[in-house]
């Protein structure tokens, strides 16, 4: 039996609003979440809430105990590295066949959001930005990794990266961190990288990248490790 369209239309507008308020920080890590009181903010029943909460568990951005209820669900320290390997690991495959496959037309579409995301950050300061704005700085973040893998021609390597939430736990990490502060040129210097037709030289700058962000983000985020 086919689920009820208008059912699964609130659900996935449920689960777009919920996803937004954590990716934007307005429900930080930690925070606890009403079923009853999203359902009224969003004027629907709580069982769309509930189902939309369900799939954001699944995800890993929330979590729920007995008794104790449903929030945001707060990284370990063992979480934050986990999810840097399987980046580390996914990225640096996008980065060698980017090198080896991309067109003209795409590497200078990758080197002129390079440059914009730069500029984002070079300009950024967590606390003048507001979260529309920093939720739009993170999206065009994730959108500039996802260019390199989808550039690679490999469809299944998108695929894992969607799979496994590597953007979407990085721009989760960059939010709680409130980071909007980077080296000078990190994405210039990595997008030129990977345009030089070298797939060992595009495969380090890659690792390099996301090993500078596993190690800042960790240092940021020591506190909640405690």
């Amino acid at each position: 039996m086919n689920r009820n369209p208008v059912a699964a239309s609130l659900s996935q507008r449920a689960y777009n609003d919920i996803r937004y308020r954590i990716l934007s920080g307005q429900l930080p890590l930690g925070t606890s979440i009403s079923r009853r009181t999203l359902a009224a903010d969003l004027g629907m029943s709580v069982v769309p809430v509930s189902d939309a909460l369900q799939r954001l568990s699944t995800e890993g951005l929330v979590e729920s105990w007995p008794r104790v209820g449903t929030r945001v669900r707060i990284p370990t320290s063992q979480d934050v590295r986990g999810h840097y390997v399987v980046r580390e690991a996914l990225e640096s495959q996008s980065a060698r066949l980017f090198s080896q496959k991309s067109t003209p037309e795409e590497r200078k579409e990758i080197l002129e959001l390079a440059e914009t995301l730069d500029q984002l950050y070079r300009n950024g300061n967590a606390d003048d930005e507001s979260k529309e704005a920093l939720f739009a700085l993170h999206q065009l973040h994730q959108q500039f990794h996802m260019r390199i893998a989808e550039c690679g021609g490999h469809p299944a390597l998108c695929q894992a990266i969607e799979n496994n939430h590597v953007l979407t736990f990085n721009w989760l990490y960059d939010t709680a961190a409130r980071r909007t502060k980077l080296p000078e040129r990190h994405h210039g210097r990595l997008a030129e990288s990977l345009c030089q037709d070298d797939p060992e030289k595009a495969d380090l700058a890659m690792r390099e990248h996301v090993i500078y962000g596993r190690d800042d983000l960790l240092r940021t985020l020591s506190v909640l490790f405690r």
